[in-house]
């Protein structure tokens, strides 16, 4: 007998058809009279056994067979018998040329968003696996449908890989049973099959199709009418959808901000956003803590120690966990030349970056590098526009259902950035609304400070949250949590100025400004709160009140200098680029904005550096629309 694959139009002309049934197929899928293919899988002396699914095998009796046969071989069989106990028997039928039709079990195929309506029920499931994970017991595979990712758990034995062809990647079909397993929707796997050819490519247009119209960010009013931010929410429509898709697709995403105010006003929002996200994707209850990583960075660019970490963390979570390579997200950092060589090792494994940021960019530098960028100088605006302010907007695009907990966080940013904008009085009136106060909201931008310097390279997940008032209505333990952070943080910032004051040096420049200038290393407590760049922000607060005129000021140490301005257009960045042509050997570089920023140079060339940022700051126009926008980088 002769067996051809049936093709599109089914059996050739002339040609029966023999049936071959799927491995989950039961015996309901078995009727009489019809021709099924079966595979022997033992022989006794009245007979030989045969299988004809994974679950449909059957005695076929001597007196109805001739020739020999061995285990392994197929022959044509139809349903004799089936006895009381279940028992089946079957007989062979001559067939000379025939071709093949697959039968698959009649379950129903379903999708993740209605697998509840189906626990303890038989279903087919179709998806894209986006993670396999071998644990001491199963095999889980994550797989991804339109609707939603769902761990499907599949046993060979005690630690064994089940189904070891099936890859992150594979669009596959899951048969199996959906159940509870500890607070988590799984599915007990029957079969497990690729799809190969035109049957994946077809799959994957579907799910391609849907998963885009998915990740579409949501269109949200936004919290106040601000023509300036208008002009960057297309950017940050993109971002939105970028994460929204990313989760959709079951990758991982590590969130780096800046351990500031204004960056965790940015980062915390999103963070909380893309949790509630991930919730509703994934049927794992811990999905969130195992897909979305917030971590604070200490430099006011992506630092190559902080990029080697974040790698050798995802290549070990995909050793481990058969998890996605994540993607980066850079907040309120990330768009400088000195973020470059960082991105450019993660560009050896293909990890997209998205950056929102609000510090002057180096486009050019880092474009090519980056799947999407926001910042508000890449639309003739500026630094006022803080990064908490376009985060709050973007975890609102995410998850709109955020909005009521977070509309006096844009206020809380623009207050720990100083942002001068128009808009903070429409934002200060929202927070009002909220039952937050200009004098609340400084105290808790105060507090944020403080915990972000003490907990250094820790997220402080819930301390944060708690800091915010994010995923928590205990109004009076938020208000003393504040006040104890703030009072602690005036306390520690008098007891540095005390020591410091003393030693601050100043003179008057050509162009009316007053330049003060202390050696933050040698006359400030150091490995204590504040941080050099805190102290210099004070000090230059004071004196600001205190002339009321255009002010500079400069805190510096061996290797460094952080500047601050008042009513004087320095534009750092352009003095930077400057002095790295100007000092050979010194070894410059740095940023920020126009009013503030921070420069590295090399020990030995210190004083020339100085000197010459000094003339600079001579020259520099008096502008009194300007004025500080943001902490130091320490």
């Amino acid at each position: 007998m002769t067996a051809e694959p049936a093709g599109e139009s089914g059996a050739r002309d002339g040609d029966s058809v023999v049936y071959d049934l799927a491995a989950e197929c039961t015996a309901d899928d078995v009727e009489r009279n019809t021709p099924y293919l079966a595979e022997i899988n033992g022989i006794v002396d009245y007979g030989v056994f045969v299988d004809l699914s994974d679950s449909v095998s059957g005695l076929v009796h001597e007196s109805v067979l001739e020739g020999t046969y061995t285990v392994g071989d197929e022959f044509v069989v139809e349903l004799e018998s089936v006895r009381d106990n279940g028992d089946m028997a079957f007989e062979p039928v001559d067939v000379d040329e025939y071709t093949l039709e697959d039968v698959d079990h009649d379950y129903p195929l379903t999708s993740t968003d209605r697998l509840e309506s189906n626990v303890g029920e038989q279903i087919h499931l179709e998806g894209e696996v986006v993670q396999v994970k071998q644990t001491g017991g199963p095999t889980i595979f994550h797989v991804a449908d339109e609707y939603g990712v769902v761990p499907c758990a599949a046993f060979e034995e005690a630690g064994v890989r089940a189904y070891p062809r099936i890859e992150v990647g594979d669009v596959v079909r899951v048969t199996g049973v959906p159940e509870h397993r500890e607070n988590t929707l799984q599915i007990e796997v029957d079969g497990l099959s690729k799809f190969e050819g035109e049957d994946a490519e077809d799959a994957r247009e579907r799910l391609e199709i849907a998963l885009e119209e998915r990740a579409e960010p949501h269109d949200v009013e936004p919290l106040i009418d601000w023509p300036a931010f208008e002009k960057l929410r297309p950017d940050l429509r993109e971002v939105a959808k970028l994460l929204r898709r990313t989760v959709l697709d079951g990758r991982p995403i590590r969130v780096r901000h800046h351990a500031d105010g204004d960056g965790m006003c940015a980062a915390v929002p999103v963070q909380i956003a893309l949790e509630r996200f991930i919730a509703d994707v994934h049927e794992d209850a811990d999905a969130a803590r195992h897909l979305i990583k917030r971590l604070p960075a200490k430099a006011p660019f992506y630092e190559m120690e902080d990029a080697t970490r974040d790698l050798n963390f995802a290549l070990e979570d995909r050793e481990k966990h058969g998890q996605q390579l994540p993607l980066l997200l850079m907040l309120d950092n990330g768009s400088t030349a000195e973020d470059v060589p960082a991105y450019e090792t993660l560009a050896h494994y293909d990890i997209p970056i998205a950056v929102v940021d609000h510090h002057h960019p180096d486009p050019e530098a880092v474009e090519d590098l980056l799947d999407a960028h926001v910042n508000p100088y890449l639309h003739d605006e500026d630094y006022r526009i803080t990064t908490g302010m376009c985060c709050v907007e973007l975890a609102r695009m995410i998850y709109p259902e955020i909005t009521d907990e977070l509309r006096h966080v844009p206020a809380v940013a623009g207050l720990s950035d100083r942002s001068k904008a128009d808009a903070m009085d429409d934002y200060l009136a929202l927070a009002a609304e909220e039952g937050y106060d200009e004098e609340r909201l400084q105290d808790v931008s105060e507090a944020l400070d403080y915990a972000a310097f003490w907990l250094r390279y820790n997220a402080g997940d819930q301390l944060i949250r708690d800091l915010l008032q994010l995923d928590s209505d205990d109004e009076g333990h938020h208000r003393d949590l504040v006040s104890f952070f703030a009072d602690r943080a005036r306390e520690e910032v008098d007891e540095q100025l005390d020591a410091a004051m003393a030693h601050l040096e100043h003179e008057e420049l050509d162009n009316g400004a007053h330049l003060y200038r202390i050696d933050v290393e040698n006359f400030a407590h150091r490995f204590t709160y504040p941080a050099p760049g805190k102290t210099t922000g004070e000090i230059h607060d004071r004196k600001i009140e205190e002339t009321g005129d255009p002010v500079i000021t400069v805190g510096y140490g061996p290797d460094f200098a952080v500047l601050r301005s008042d009513g004087v257009r320095l534009d750092i960045p352009r003095m930077v680029s400057e002095l790295e042509a100007e000092v050979p050997g010194g070894g410059v570089s740095g940023g920020g904005h126009l009013v503030v920023g921070s420069i590295k140079f090399v020990k030995g060339r210190r004083e020339e550096v100085i000197d010459a940022l000094v003339e600079k700051m001579a020259e520099a126009d008096i502008d009194e629309d300007l004025s500080s926008a943001a902490p130091i980088d320490d």
